[in-house]
C-alpha cells in the first residue's frame, strides 16, 4: 500500500432536480419550487469545487478489531459493510465553501431558497461521491474484485470522532482545503469522508442501508 494521499479534481456533474427536490423534503409535484429550483441552480452555476483526496490501506479483519492501518475500530456496522474485504479506500471530498456563503445569505433575506441551497449542496456532494465511488468500483472490476458501499462516521455505529484519524491520514485541509473543528463539523460543511472497502466477494447489500437503522434519513436508498 502507498503513503501518498492523492487528488483529483472533477469538472461539474449533471444537476438532478428530482434529487434536489427530494432532499428538500418536497413530495408530489409542485410547479412553483420546481421554478425555484431551476433559479438556484443557476445561480450557484459554475460556482462550485469538485475535489477529492483518497489513500489505500490494508484491511485486516481481527477478532476484536477492525485493523484499517491508520486505524482500529470495534464498529460491528462497519465490520459488516467490510465483511469479505482486504483493502479500503479512504477518500475525503468537498464542493467548496460558496454553498455555505449562500445559505447564509439566503438564510436572512429567503428561508425557502436556504432550504434549496442546503438541498442542492446534498445532491451536488452526493453526486461527487458518486463518481469517485463508480471509479473505484470500476477500477476493482477490472482487477476481478468488488466494492462495498462507502461508509462514513456517524453511520450506525462507526463514532463520529473517526473523523479526526482521517483528517489526520489525509491532510484535507492541505490537499483539498478542507478543514474539521473542534466540534467535529467539516469546512465547507457540503463535504464528506467515507471508506469503501473493496474485497472478493459481492456485497449482498449495494444500497448499504440495511446497516443503518435511520429510516428518516434523505439520504436513505428505498427498494
Amino acid at each position: 500500500m502507498t503513503n501518498i494521499v492523492y487528488t483529483k479534481t472533477y469538472p461539474q456533474p449533471p444537476f438532478n432536480k428530482k434529487e434536489i427536490l427530494r432532499y428538500a423534503g418536497v413530495r408530489g409535484d409542485v410547479p412553483e419550487l420546481a421554478e425555484l429550483v431551476q433559479e438556484c441552480m443557476q445561480e450557484i452555476e459554475n460556482k462550485l469545487i469538485y475535489k477529492v483526496c483518497f489513500r489505500e490501506f490494508a484491511l485486516k479483519n481481527e477478532e476484536i478489531y477492525l485493523d484499517l492501518d491508520f486505524m482500529k475500530t470495534d464498529s460491528a456496522d462497519l465490520r459488516k459493510n467490510l465483511k469479505g474485504c482486504s483493502r479500503v479506500v479512504l477518500f475525503a471530498a468537498t464542493v467548496g465553501i460558496e454553498l455555505d456563503r449562500l445559505i447564509a445569505k439566503y438564510s436572512r433575506i429567503s428561508p425557502t431558497k436556504a432550504l434549496l441551497f442546503q438541498a442542492i449542496g446534498a445532491e451536488r456532494i452526493e453526486s461527487l461521491c458518486d463518481i469517485f465511488n463508480d471509479e473505484i468500483t470500476k477500477q476493482a472490476e477490472e482487477a476481478g474484485l468488488f466494492t462495498r458501499p462507502r461508509f462514513s462516521p456517524g453511520y450506525g455505529d462507526l463514532p463520529i470522532e473517526t473523523q479526526k484519524e482521517i483528517f489526520g491520514v489525509l491532510d484535507c485541509p492541505r490537499k483539498i482545503g478542507l478543514s474539521l473543528n473542534d466540534s467535529l463539523l467539516m469546512s465547507p460543511s457540503k463535504s464528506v469522508t467515507a471508506l469503501i472497502g473493496i474485497g472478493s466477494t459481492v456485497c449482498e447489500d449495494p444500497s448499504g442501508c440495511k446497516i443503518c437503522d435511520r429510516e428518516d434519513c434523505n439520504y436513505r436508498r428505498m427498494e
